[in-house]
């Protein structure tokens, strides 16, 4: 379970930001999190209290928002859900395609009182 990891990473660096723009408390952190980047959503939410345990961040909202893995199949053209169509085409069958969104992570938004 590497989402812890990617937390503590993320506090450590919005700690930093926070300080260069003289705040110093944030109410609540938005994430986007792609159904195609190796990050499981609920594993995030279960790790928040400890990323964020004696930091500035302790009190901190968590909302994440989950975006769908959308891809196109380089066989037909085809663009699919990967995730709902169990990383084969609905069209051809092929599992080569393209990845098209949905293989991030990113710090949407970062909402100080």
């Amino acid at each position: 379970m590497h989402e812890l990891g990617v937390l503590n990473s993320m506090v450590h660096t919005i700690e930093r930001i926070v300080k260069e723009q003289n705040v110093t408390k944030v109410h609540k952190l938005v994430i986007e999190v792609g159904e195609l980047s190796g990050i499981v959503p609920r594993y995030l939410e279960q790790s928040w209290p400890a990323a964020s345990y004696k930091t500035f961040m302790e009190r901190t909202e968590l909302e994440l928002i989950v975006i769908p893995g959308i891809v196109k199949c380089r066989c037909c053209d085809r663009v699919f859900n990967a995730v709902y169509n169990d990383l084969n085409c609905p069209e051809c069958g092929s599992m080569d395609m393209e990845i098209l969104e949905g293989d991030d992570i990113i710090i949407k938004e970062i909402e100080c009182c």
